[in-house]
């Protein structure tokens, strides 16, 4: 029954919680759980007036499928070269870009991919240093638009305008990290000098033509900078990259990696490792905080002044956790979280875990915390800021938020928004409220603070990998209901097991719904992005590599073979679901893949913990993005020829940069402090002892042109006055003989 079956299969009430026993269910009642869910499969819905939407046409392409469909032949599948770019993209500075790189988003884009241009940017300044900044005139942008697949030039072409193309299913974040990564210096993974040593390339498995895309390397024209082979970095070809048939063109040498290479979820440690490498990165620009209490130092957190208690640092505690979160106990002489024991403590008594101190930029910022209460249902932890100003030089405590709910017997996942504009400390207050449990107490671990927003829903299923295992094809479980601020109320769709003909694949759809009575809503839906994040559970929040698709509510969208508007009111197009508590509500078509990600992968990393999986889900409004880009105040309107298109054959010397001059190629060439280039081609240079070398001579051919016009003028003064002499002294002579 496509009912919401995760409330038979997973719920402890039937408002569709998730936070029950973790893990801890008999397997008779598991079975029978799992029994409840295979029943029935058409009691409590209609058939659907509008069928699904797979925004990826029912396929999983990858950037290079895409690209062959379109009829690109690019280098490497999707990238852009021209006639003077040698491959050194990685060698020499001058092509790489300054930190906070200028951007244009064009109308064409689709308004998803602008969308998820912005959550990539987002990951790029968590994890890196690197920075995006609308264009406000500087010389050199990114230009992004819609064409006519996935591609990217290679590092900063000093070519004004650098067009880089987000079309038709490009729109994942890993697909657009990836080509952001080719316009910032990086040609493909196994591209590298060194690739024969880990994979080996089926020439004879590679289509007709498409042989140059293997092509290496040396290291005289890309760097590896150090950083050794990656099978899981995003920039590396999948196993079937350009096949002609069936069988892989791409067989690593360690065969446990086949199906690791191509993955498009997120950067590799390794990705990141060489971006920060080339760029001097030290930090991320969002990134502020992470602690897993692994080392005895508690990464620099402090116990509050005045408390009465203390957070002990353990590796389990009576009463509960048995474990930590980080490693769930794993991994010997590890495992360790902070615990506040209420059982030993007094009544009244508080304990102030206070973290290091915090130097905030944007001033929002997320508080992402795993917590285990096992102490009486009346303690509670309450989550303050500490800020420092100079009239509170010892720091001001402000309230943030108080964690209610009952104790539970597993980690619960918690995100705090939080305001801070000044130095500040995250304070996690304890405090034993009445007599409780003899055993038992408040638990912390895996805690991460970024300049980031929050996720605002979370969805635990519990037990997923046997849901994954033990779900039939085609079989969906729901989300609870979540209500944005806007006021939209939606749901999630997830087939553990795949739709029909994605056997081995996660399946997931976003569907608005209704409720009778509900009002204030605008309809059709305009222009609401809805994403849904798989949560990598690293304990660290810059090594996830999480997996999200985002969809976007576009009012003016026609359902197939219909004149309705798919995303129109639910209580119009959708069905009427009965919940198991007896409420109705109206649930209306979805949007997603079926390829949302394959089970291998899912099995991967810490995308299940404990046995549970976590999807992080959120609403925004991005009806701004329909709007044009602001221009720079001296551009009248875009820049319809691009300086790539009028300076293609012109061949700028000494890294001069070819830009466009009322229409006409014109070279601009590099100035240092006391040197430059000049020339039509840069192709002359020119110093500050040249410049005094001619003035040098030019001042001694100045003095030697006077010389000679004063010698000359002497001579000629003398030659004259001798000529007056001798005439004088023949007019002499006639007189005298005249006489």
């Amino acid at each position: 029954m496509p009912v919401r079956a995760q409330h038979v299969l997973l719920a402890h009430s039937c408002r569709g919680r998730f936070y029950g026993m973790a893990g801890r269910e008999p397997t008779g009642v598991l079975i029978l759980y799992i029994a409840w869910l295979l029943c029935g499969t058409t009691l409590c819905l209609p058939a659907a007036k509008l069928l699904d939407y797979d925004v990826d046409g029912g396929r999983d392409l990858d950037i290079f499928d895409i690209n062959e469909e379109a009829g690109l032949n690019l280098a490497e599948g999707d990238i852009v070269l021209d006639e003077k770019q040698p491959r050194n993209s990685i060698i020499g500075e001058e092509h790489r870009w300054p930190k906070t790189i200028p951007y244009y988003m064009e109308d064409d884009l689709e308004i998803n991919a602008k969308g998820v241009i912005l959550k990539a940017f987002e990951q790029y300044r968590l994890k890196t240093c690197i920075d995006f900044k609308p264009w406000s005139g500087e010389a050199n942008y990114i230009s992004v638009f819609k064409g006519d697949g996935c591609f990217s030039s290679v590092g900063n072409r000093h070519v004004g305008k650098q067009r880089l193309s987000i079309g038709t299913n490009c729109d994942r974040i890993a697909t657009i990290e990836h080509e952001f990564l080719h316009a910032l210096g990086f040609w493909h993974e196994q591209s590298r000098a060194d690739r024969d040593d880990y994979v080996e390339i089926m020439w004879d498995r590679i289509t007709e033509g498409k042989g140059h895309n293997f092509n290496t390397y040396d290291d005289t024209t890309s760097s590896s900078l150090g950083v050794p082979y990656d099978y899981s970095s995003m920039m590396h070809y999948s196993k079937t990259a350009f096949r002609n048939g069936t069988e892989p063109t791409i067989v690593t040498k360690i065969p446990a990696f086949s199906d690791i290479i191509g993955q498009r979820m997120e950067f590799s440690d390794s990705d990141l490792l060489k971006l920060n490498r080339l760029y001097n990165c030290t930090q991320g620009s969002t990134f502020l905080d992470s602690c897993d209490f692994e080392r005895e130092n508690i990464c620099g957190m402090i116990q509050g002044q005045g408390d009465q208690a203390d957070w002990d640092r353990v590796t389990t505690a009576t009463g509960g956790p048995d474990t930590d979160y980080s490693h769930m106990g794993k991994c010997n002489g590890s495992g360790y979280f902070m615990h506040f024991s209420t059982s030993r403590a007094n009544t009244g008594d508080k304990a102030l875990l206070e973290s290091r101190l915090l130097y905030p930029k944007r001033g929002y910022q997320c508080l992402q915390f795993f917590y285990y209460n096992s102490a009486g249902s009346s303690d509670t932890l309450k989550v303050y800021v500490r800020e420092y100003d100079k009239a509170n030089p010892n720091g001001s405590l402000r309230l943030i938020k108080t964690i209610e709910g009952f104790p539970q017997e597993l980690w619960q996942l918690h995100h705090v928004s939080l305001d801070a504009k000044m130095k500040f400390r995250v304070v996690f207050e304890g405090t034993k409220v009445e007599a409780g449990p003899p055993s038992g107490g408040l638990s912390l671990d895996d805690i991460n603070v970024s300049e980031t927003a929050c996720p605002e829903f979370i969805w635990r299923v519990k037990n997923f990998s046997h849901v994954m295992e033990n779900t039939p094809i085609s079989t969906p479980i729901f989300s609870p209901l979540f209500t944005s601020k806007e006021g939209y109320t939606f749901q999630m769709k997830l087939y553990p097991s795949g739709e029909e003909g994605y056997q081995g694949q996660l399946s997931a759809y976003a569907h608005l719904v209704a409720r009778e009575g509900d009002t204030g809503q605008i309809w059709p839906c305009p222009w609401k992005q809805i994403t849904m994040m798989l949560m990598d559970q690293h304990p660290h929040i810059q090594k996830r590599m999480s997996n999200q698709r985002s969809i976007t509510t576009d009012p003016n969208m026609k359902a197939a073979g219909s004149d309705e508007f798919f995303w129109d009111d639910p209580r119009k197009v959708g069905d009427e679901v009965t919940d198991t508590d007896g409420s109705k509500y109206f649930r209306g078509p979805g949007s997603g893949t079926a390829a949302y990600l394959t089970h291998l992968r899912a099995k991967s990393r810490d995308f299940i913990k404990g046995g549970d999986a976590i999807f992080l889900l959120t609403m925004e409004d991005v009806s701004h993005l329909t709007v044009s880009q602001p221009l720079p105040s001296t551009t009248s309107q875009p820049i319809s020829t691009t300086p790539s298109e009028v300076c293609y054959n012109v061949q700028c010397q000494n890294g001069g940069v070819c830009v466009v001059d009322e229409g006409k190629p014109a070279c601009r060439c590099d100035v240092g402090d006391d040197w430059w280039y000049y020339g039509d081609r840069c192709q002359h240079r020119g110093s500050n002892s040249d410049k005094t070398t001619l003035a040098l001579a030019s001042s001694l051919s100045v003095l030697g042109v006077m010389l000679v016009v004063t010698v000359v003028s002497v001579i000629c003064v003398k030659k004259k006055y001798k000529k007056r002499m001798n005439n004088n002294n023949n007019v002499v002579i006639l007189n005298s003989h005249a006489s």
